[in-house]
């Protein structure tokens, strides 16, 4: 990650540096990020390897600078895509100087825990933290149990620690630590940026997440989004937005668009609503639904959308 700037004009004994999530999909991690950055920089859904890109989100404090790098769950790949957001994992945890492992509270540890606890053997650089995530969820009983399972995962652990993202509980104690272990250097980043992705990218996964809502299992990680054009409407207040969903067959354009266009139209509302505040604007959604067969599984496909 050293193509990153560096802003020299910070205090002696100032840390920067990167720290990563990792555990299985659906632990918590792009909501840890969102409460650690302070804003939504990722987006949440209770589907699974929702997180598809290495996003950045970056946390100012005095002491030092966070530069939190959000990935995909760890998970068995059954597509090329699948195959494409594990080694983007991987490449991101071999960079890193601190990995974050968690674990929800609620959940007891299993197979696919130790499996990643395990593969940390290949990222000796980094410095480990154990953290046990949704405590606000779960009974203290239950919280003893996981924290005695986590920690008896590895023997390297530099800090295990309970903590619930939605409450913010912990979430200082958890920021002290990893700053702690960051290495000692200006900051990599302008104190007012929280994240790297372009306006873009943001908009288009504030669409992919409100078309998650509700849809079934197996559509989640057929549904991808393409920005055509976003700009300012001339004498106008509003920003146009024109952008497509895209899904794999047919069957799932249907799905997406619902009965007379009715769930197209309920995206389109809850998308707004998160597009608004990050323009400053009111906006105009033009959303259209297109079919790309088999995108997951397609070399082209995948270039051509970004993975």
């Amino acid at each position: 990650m050293s193509d990153t700037p560096r802003f020299a004009e910070t205090s002696e004994g100032h840390r920067s540096g990167f720290v990563t999530f990792v555990g299985r999909p659906n632990v918590g991690k792009s909501t840890l990020t969102n409460a650690l950055v302070g804003e939504k920089v990722a987006i949440t859904s209770d589907k699974p390897q929702t997180t598809r890109r290495a996003i950045r989100g970056i946390l100012n404090r005095p002491a030092g600078q966070l530069v939190i790098v959000d990935t995909p769950g760890i998970h068995k790949p059954r597509t090329l895509l699948g195959e494409r957001l594990n080694s983007l994992v991987e490449q991101v945890l071999g960079d890193v100087d601190v990995i974050g492992f968690c674990v929800p509270a609620t959940e007891k540890v299993g197979p696919g825990d130790r499996r990643i606890a395990e593969s940390l053997d290949g990222y000796p650089r980094a410095k480990k933290v154990a953290i046990v995530t949704k405590t606000d969820a779960a009974q203290r009983e239950q919280i003893t149990e996981r924290l005695m399972e986590v920690d008896s995962l590895r023997e390297d652990w530099a800090a295990v620690i309970p903590l619930s993202a939605l409450t913010r509980e912990q979430l200082d104690v958890l920021t002290d630590e990893l700053l702690s272990m960051m290495p000692v250097g200006p900051a990599l980043y302008e104190e007012d940026v929280v994240t790297d992705e372009s306006t873009e990218d943001r908009v288009a996964e504030i669409i992919r997440e409100a078309a998650l809502e509700g849809v079934r299992d197996e559509l989640p990680h057929s549904i991808a989004v393409t920005i055509e054009d976003i700009a300012p409407r001339e004498d106008s207040d509003l920003t146009d937005v024109f952008a497509n969903i895209i899904v794999e067959r047919d069957s799932q354009k249907a799905i997406i668009i619902g009965h007379k266009g009715s769930r197209l139209a309920d995206v389109g509302r809850r998308a707004r609503a998160g597009i608004e505040p990050l323009l400053g604007s009111r906006v105009y959604l033009s959303l259209h639904v297109r079919v790309a067969k088999e995108w997951q599984r397609d070399p082209k496909q995948l270039g051509r959308l970004g993975f």
